[in-house]
């Protein structure tokens, strides 16, 4: 528990100290590693509401760290589900 309480600090704090892609890195480990890692998430919602501009690439569209984030969360979810039941 006490694990995943330092995780979650540390990606509260690396989403204002470090760049966008240590962040986002440090917040996909932390979904692999850790058993249902909505934290993620929810930070990924803070740091894009503090921090988001509109990405040309992506039609203007505000909020990519947090779409992304909710998509690949959802993604490991349902894969770590299926490893488990394969054993």
């Amino acid at each position: 528990m006490k694990m995943r309480i330092l995780a979650s600090v540390a990606l509260l704090i690396s989403v204002f100290i470090m760049p966008f892609w240590v962040s986002l890195i440090l917040a996909f480990l932390e979904m692999f590693y850790f058993h249902f890692f909505a934290e993620a998430v929810i930070i990924s919602l803070i740091s894009d509401l503090l921090y988001s501009a509109p990405v040309q690439v992506f039609s203007g569209v505000t909020g990519v760290f947090f779409i992304v984030s909710l998509v690949v969360f959802i993604i490991l979810e349902l894969l770590k589900k299926k490893i488990r039941l394969e054993y």
